[in-house]
């Protein structure tokens, strides 16, 4: 299995607190708290700030809770309407994944999956009106009663390989130059995981892929997946083409190819934190931290 950066989660999330309001306040005066505001957190030195009871904002803003440490500390989750008066940075989640530990991973994915979720669920889907925050964050209801939970989108993502142990990437159009990467998809309506895998990388790359292997999967709250990791082969390499679209470029790498491309500047992969580059290390061996050396960039 893939070791993934960002499926590292430590709290136990306790669920059943969540439906407790009296629970939850008796955690809230030792508990740490993290604040979110606009799509980004507030962060001293690259790390989630922390903050108490006491800093509580002081504008619009809802409560999420987290879970507990082993501790038996809580960690809730201030998401800010307004804007912030604290003279802090505020970093998003790309910027400053790479240098968080494990449990600050698994409170940053999940308090920006709630965060973002709800900011985009102001209003009932059945009868239009206001909706608020219950059950700590894992729940809104309108006054009709009607509930909505939290969703996660499944993506698939794939490295595909051929019978000689190269590699297929792929070039978005929106990508700066040189950026290639594997090929990813969200599951469909009625869809297996399988299925999805095969569709998309012969929309994307023209070429039918067989032998899939499940790896890993990891969340990537951008704004609201999670993605399942497969492998696969294919018997036809010399079909794969580009669908023009999505995928403007091509191409297949042995691993002399790949670093000699990356050597002289002509190839970047995804960035560390991400499921593409976790596979493309996995194929390419004990090696990779010296030889893959590529600029790491989110755009």
């Amino acid at each position: 299995m893939l070791h993934l950066p960002l499926a590292r989660a430590q709290l136990d999330r306790k669920a059943e607190l969540r439906s407790d309001s009296l629970a939850l306040q008796k955690l809230e005066p030792s508990a740490i708290f993290y604040k979110f505001y606009d799509g980004n957190f507030f962060v001293t030195d690259g790390r989630l700030a922390k903050f108490a009871f006491a800093d509580k904002p002081t504008g619009e803003h809802e409560t999420y809770f987290l879970g507990v440490d082993s501790s038996g500390a809580g960690h809730f989750l201030w998401n800010q309407a307004d804007s912030p008066s604290e003279d802090l940075r505020l970093s998003s989640l790309r910027e400053i994944a790479g240098g968080l530990s494990a449990e600050e991973i698994g409170i940053a994915v999940q308090g920006q999956g709630l965060a973002l979720w709800h900011n985009s669920h102001p209003r009932c889907a059945r009868c239009g009106k206001e909706t608020k925050s219950c059950d700590g964050g894992y729940l809104r209801r309108c006054d009709e009663g009607h509930p909505h939970h939290p969703r996660t989108d499944p993506a698939v993502i794939v490295l595909v390989k051929d019978r000689h142990d190269r590699i297929l990437l792929g070039h978005q159009a929106s990508w700066d130059e040189g950026r290639f990467s594997t090929f990813a998809g969200f599951v469909e309506p009625g869809e297996s995981f399988e299925a999805a895998v095969i569709r998309e990388v012969q929309e994307e790359a023209g070429v039918l892929v067989s032998e899939l292997i499940y790896l890993g999967s990891q969340p990537w709250p951008f704004p609201a997946s999670v993605m399942i990791a497969f492998e696969a082969i294919t018997d036809n390499p010399d079909h794969a083409m580009a669908d023009g679209t999505e995928i403007t470029e091509i191409g297949w790498w042995s691993r002399d190819s790949l670093k000699a491309d990356i050597d002289q500047g002509k190839l970047r992969l995804p960035p560390f934190v991400s499921v593409a580059r976790a596979m493309i290390n996995r194929w390419y061996g004990p090696n990779h931290r010296e030889d893959l050396r590529s600029k790491d960039s989110w755009r």
